[in-house]
């Protein structure tokens, strides 16, 4: 029977500020190679015998997710989107809903990183075994240090033995919650603790009858959200209303924790979940110095550091373990030993209603996206990028006018009753309260500039008509 990996893509990576925002979150970002890491979740999985793929995302991140997906080639069984995040027990039951009975659940976070893939491929192989049987597998990691950010697994001291099993599976003993520093050394020392990866394999049934036993008000919620489903494009919208009533919680502590069946496979495998700056650093190669770097980046006596440069030349000297990350909008200087504080600094820029939490200069929309590159009292600039045979909903705003000048192109303009085609070099002025519209009906991107004029120029100002991807009334 084939394995049907379960992808969780709901993360918000706020402690890779300023990459890492709430509607371009980590996991959608190229992190570590030229794919991102979501697609390099998929691209691992190349030796093992999969099913097509459940993902199971954020709402707000729908398009972004599909369009990455369709970039590898990769046609997944369903695309569930999730209203609001209610933590992985919920969002594994969705799936595990969603799935055959019988399928071999492989649940994988899609931020994490993994150097040795034929490790990890033949530990999935160790733990199929188990799982088939019905038993609930979790992969624990080998630690290499004594790490405080990750909760820990003790193994039992005697393996699972039997003529199918091999001797490399183990009850477990104890779930750890993050230690201190000097209980992960004795973590380390005693060579029976694991690090908690948050990757599982077992039988959809497996978990459905867990869940039911050990959180039957999830288990009824999930069973509720999806039954009252609809498809919508792409995607699978479950019940709105039956999600967020549901209780918020990890597979750990609904199932993981009280199950009699849970096992362990060790993995040894150059893992990481890149949860901050310091870890991203550990997981890419450095320099002579230990100097990690992306971007056009100039360093004089610097050691150690992780520098970023997106936009402009980055320079540095006589750093030492410092993490420097510089975007469009956002600079971010850190000691390497205080990057866990980066999410205080992204719930601050929350608190004060200040949009670089969530969005980046450039925002991504199914069609294209536009970067907001000047503004000023009663005007705005943005470069539209709109992808071939795309569209913008028809639309028009209350407050502003827009002057569009095609760069590069052809670009279809619907203006109030008229419809006429703009080339290079050519303009057109949408005046305040008109239905408006760009498609691009050529094979190659269409670039404009839009010039917004007018006393209101926020991106709620939008009325929506028609949509092809069924945004009607809404600003996203």
């Amino acid at each position: 029977m084939k394995i049907t990996p379960v992808i969780l893509s709901g993360g918000m990576g706020t402690r890779l500020w300023p990459l890492s925002r709430e509607l371009y979150p980590k996991q959608l970002l190229p992190l570590v190679g030229e794919q991102t890491m979501l697609q390099e979740t998929l691209h691992r999985l190349g030796g093992v015998d999969t099913a097509a793929p459940i993902i199971v995302c954020n709402e707000a991140h729908r398009f972004l997710v599909a369009e990455q997906l369709r970039q590898m080639g990769s046609k997944p069984q369903a695309i569930l989107l999730e209203p609001v995040g209610r933590n992985t027990a919920p969002a594994i039951a969705l799936a595990a809903l969603k799935a055959e009975p019988d399928a071999l659940l492989l649940v994988l976070p899609a931020d994490h990183v993994i150097r040795d893939v034929a490790a990890f491929e033949a530990a999935i192989k160790v733990a199929a075994v188990s799982a088939r049987a019905g038993r609930m597998v979790t992969f624990g990691i080998v630690p290499t240090a004594p790490e405080t950010g990750y909760g820990y697994i003790r193994k039992a001291t005697s393996a699972l033995k039997s003529a199918a099993q091999s001797a490399a599976v183990y009850p477990i003993a104890q779930f750890v919650e993050k230690p201190t520093l000097e209980r992960a050394q004795q973590f380390l020392k005693d060579g029976n603790y694991y690090w908690n990866s948050g990757m599982f394999l077992f039988k959809a049934s497996s978990y459905l009858k867990e869940l039911q036993s050990l959180a039957p008000d999830i288990a009824a919620s999930a069973q509720a959200a999806l039954s009252g489903a609809h498809p919508d494009l792409d995607f699978v919208r479950v019940d709105k209303a039956a999600f967020e009533a549901c209780r918020s919680d990890s597979i750990d502590y609904a199932v993981m924790e009280k199950t009699a069946d849970a096992v362990v496979v060790p993995l040894d495998a150059g893992w990481s979940d890149v949860g901050s700056w310091s870890a991203l650093h550990d997981a890419l190669p450095g320099d002579a110095s230990g100097n990690v770097t992306r971007g056009d980046v100039l360093l004089e006596d610097t050691v150690g550091c992780y520098l970023y440069s997106e936009n402009r030349l980055v320079s540095a000297v006589g750093l030492k373990d410092h993490i420097v990350v510089e975007t469009k909008d956002a600079v971010l200087v850190a000691p390497k030993d205080r990057v866990q504080d980066v999410k205080k600094l992204v719930a601050r820029l929350k608190a004060q209603g200040r949009y670089e939490h969530s969005l980046h200069r450039e925002v991504f929309r199914p069609w294209g996206s536009y970067d907001s590159i000047d503004s000023g009292d009663r005007f705005q600039v943005k470069r539209l990028s709109i992808k071939a045979g795309a569209q913008l909903s028809l639309q028009l705003h209350h407050h502003r006018a827009e002057h569009w000048i095609v760069v590069s192109g052809t670009a279809r303009i619907t203006c109030g009753e008229k419809e006429f085609l703009l080339e290079e070099n050519q303009s057109t002025y949408i005046p305040i309260g008109v239905k408006h519209r760009i498609e691009n009906p050529g094979k190659i991107p269409l670039h404009i500039i839009e010039v917004q004029s007018g006393s209101y120029l926020g991106e709620d100002d939008i009325v929506r008509f028609e949509d092809r991807y069924g945004r009607e009334g809404t600003s996203t």
